[in-house]
């Protein structure tokens, strides 16, 4: 089974159900909150949470693999045309910044004056490894997927997220009010929804469509 879409009066009822299904626990699936849910006007017109709910893929990969190697190519090869002198290594991923459960590998890119490779929150960078994966999977007729990474701007990012979710979290029970985050990418919402998944009173979840989905923190309802 790949992945199920199961609903609930709550996103924990929702969850829950799911990995029922899957016979896993919260650790080994990632999850992706399609609606919070609402509660309607006197019992009417309530809608339930609905979320999706897919197995983690954590398998380790070689290194040495034609895949891995075709994507330093390509990837010295863009350096090369923009100009920039730069020294790409690989790793396994190892947190969820780095596509931990989707990407193969991290292809860091390491030296001097690197900025111009990363851009506004990363905009640059999230261009430049979708060339990468594009131009892979074009060649070998299958999908790749690999993480390109500069000077650890994803570790530096990915903690700033979990610092910021955390506050968030905070000023949420203190005034009991919703808050919204700025758009971002699938990768980053999901660290942000990692962040949150043990706090008892809290609950993250997705709204928006493409480019504009944004993460939206709340209190959890409690079940009547």
């Amino acid at each position: 089974m790949e992945e199920v879409e199961a609903s609930g009066k709550t996103v924990d009822e929702a969850i829950a159900s799911a990995l029922e299904q899957l016979q896993l626990d919260r650790s080994q699936v990632e999850i992706e909150i399609i609606t919070a849910g609402r509660t309607g006007l006197f019992g009417l017109g309530g809608e339930n949470a609905r979320v999706l709910v897919r197995p983690s893929t954590t398998e380790k990969v070689d290194l040495d693999s034609p895949t891995i190697k075709m994507a330093i190519e390509f990837l010295q090869r863009l350096l090369e045309l923009t100009g920039i002198d730069g020294e790409v290594t690989t790793r396994l991923p190892e947190t969820p910044g780095d596509g931990m459960g989707r990407a193969s590998a991290v292809l860091d890119v390491t030296g001097e004056d690197l900025g111009i490779l990363i851009g506004r929150r990363g905009s640059t960078l999230a261009s430049l490894q979708y060339m990468v994966n594009h131009m892979v999977s074009r060649q070998l007729k299958s999908k790749a997927l690999v993480t390109v990474d500069v000077e650890g701007y994803r570790r530096r990012r990915e903690e700033n997220l979990k610092g910021l979710a955390l506050r968030l979290a905070e000023k949420v029970k203190g005034t009991g009010r919703t808050i919204t985050l700025e758009p971002m990418p699938a990768n980053e919402r999901r660290i942000v929804h990692l962040a949150l998944a043990e706090d008892s009173q809290i609950t993250s979840f997705s709204l928006g469509d493409g480019e504009t989905r944004k993460v939206a923190i709340s209190l959890k309802r409690r079940s009547t």
